[in-house]
């Protein structure tokens, strides 16, 4: 089951990439994704797809609220942190944490340790005492 999950994370960054659903493109990306190699990883818990899938879900709605607020309350604080990676994840599943993580206007990941760790930078609004 995760790896049909890994074939549609890679068709759908694939579309996203190219912008382009005509048939010859969609011949094109089955036969890259289908192409490119698997490394040899743990799979990936159907449980822990669907969490992601649905955190996906949700963050959508939450960067157009961030962007909003950017917009409207410019944010001039920064500040960079170390959080830790969840348990059992595999390249996929971190590349989707990654990815989760800077779709909001308000974080970007600027980089993901081997031991499981991202460091991630937040901008916020200045809190006024």
């Amino acid at each position: 089951m995760t790896g049909y999950l890994n074939i549609l994370l890679r068709l759908t960054i694939w579309f996203l990439l190219t912008a382009d659903l005509s048939w010859a493109n969609i011949v094109i990306g089955v036969s890259v994704t289908l192409l490119l190699p698997r490394g040899v990883t743990s799979p990936g818990l159907l449980k822990d797809w669907l969490r992601t899938l649905g955190e996906v879900v949700v963050a959508i709605p939450q960067a157009y609220k961030e962007a909003i607020e950017i917009m409207l309350f410019p944010h001039h604080d920064e500040l960079v942190t170390v959080e830790r990676a969840k348990p059992r994840r595999t390249p996929s599943l971190i590349f989707l944490d990654i990815f989760l993580i800077t779709f909001t206007p308000k974080t970007i990941v600027q980089h993901y340790y081997d031991q499981g760790w991202y460091e991630v930078h937040y901008i916020q609004r200045r809190q006024d005492p």
